[in-house]
């Protein structure tokens, strides 16, 4: 695919400087960038880059200056990393879609199978199971009894969909993610000893959620483990039991919040994050990253950081009397002995 600087411009509805008749057919990095490329500008620490990159195009923002000269066609735009975005989802939309169900792929005959769907290699569809319209369950994906999986969504390679769970439309699921495992639930017999509670419930997820590698997300004890629209989890997070996830939450990698914790919408987790269970999160709550949460935020759009978390003005005061104190010690310590030689007088 190749298209012209005045195409790019026109589907962004940005500004052109430079030639317009400058052709790209791919993208790349703007310090890793060749002729043909299209890059992008939206972090000052890499202007340096602009002035040296052999893309042909790259797209800044319409308030950006640069300090010399530049060489390559610029597209100006209210926000390059918003329009660069737009344009690889124009890309990896125009990819070639796989369509048809495989001959190993194992379907129960009360499952019901939308149109325009792709069921890999060795995939099992369970009994009563739902896939709504242009479905994409890629190989090696296990689809439990009862589930229901709306239009568009799609399973990468690997991922296991436990039973009588939910999955909303136009939603993606990478590799090797688990939903509706059993949470972590047994009570104690003795000192020794636990006994198992069934984990009757089970994970709803709705629309537009995109979930990423290696994730577990844990089926509720009763009712649901709920994870609401526009949610987006990176690789590797723990989710309990009867946990909600409110709407366009952001959670980063590693992150692990334990069972029954209410989550607001529109709130954003750095990595490593600790929550502990039982807990209310209010909305727009920011989270930095290895921060440890053990009580309720009640605020909303509070910004913490730190374990246990605090206001995140109140951590970075903090860590400036942390990388004094090997010094103040020292202070302590000559007046405790400054002390005992005027007692000793």
């Amino acid at each position: 695919m190749e298209f012209t600087a005045a195409i790019i411009a026109g589907f962004l509805k940005g500004e052109i400087e430079g030639n317009p008749e400058t052709v790209v057919y791919t993208v790349a990095k703007i310090e890793e960038g060749q002729e043909g490329a299209l890059s992008f500008l939206a972090n000052p620490k890499y202007e340096q880059y602009l002035y040296t990159t052999r893309s042909s195009v790259v797209l800044v923002n319409k308030s950006f200056v640069p300090s010399t000269s530049v060489k390559v066609t610029l597209i100006r735009v209210d926000d390059a990393y918003e329009a660069f975005a737009s344009l690889l989802r124009l890309v990896d939309q125009s990819r070639p879609r796989k369509k048809g169900i495989h001959p190993t792929a194992v379907i129960e005959p009360t499952a019901k199978i939308g149109s325009d769907v792709y069921i890999g290699p060795y995939s099992y569809i369970g009994e009563n199971c739902y896939l709504g319209n242009g479905c994409a369950i890629y190989p090696h994906v296990y689809v439990g009894d009862n589930t229901r999986i709306g239009k568009n969504s799609t399973l990468n390679p690997g991922v296991k969909i436990y039973h009588d769970c939910v999955l909303g439309e136009n939603c993606t699921i990478h590799a090797g993610t688990v939903i509706g495992s059993d949470g972590f639930g047994f009570a104690p017999q003795s000192e020794t000893e636990f006994m198992k509670i069934p984990q009757i419930g089970n994970v709803v997820i709705e629309d537009n959620v995109e979930i990423g590698a290696n994730v577990a997300i844990d089926r509720a004890t009763m009712g649901s483990t709920i994870i609401r629209r526009g949610v987006k989890l990176d690789n590797l997070i723990q989710i309990g039991h009867n946990v909600e996830v409110g709407e366009n939450t952001v959670i980063a990698g590693q992150t692990g919040i334990a069972g029954s914790t209410k989550i607001g919408k529109n709130c954003m987790f750095g990595g490593q994050v600790g929550i502990v269970g039982h807990l209310k999160i209010a909305d727009g709550t920011k989270i930095g990253a290895q921060s440890g949460v053990p009580g309720d935020i009640k605020k909303e759009n509070s910004i913490l950081t730190g374990s246990p978390a605090i206001e995140h003005r109140d951590f970075l005061r903090s860590s400036i009397i942390f990388r004094k104190l090997p010094d103040l010690k020292m202070k302590v310590d000559n007046l405790e002995k400054d002390l005992v030689s005027l007692k000793g007088k």
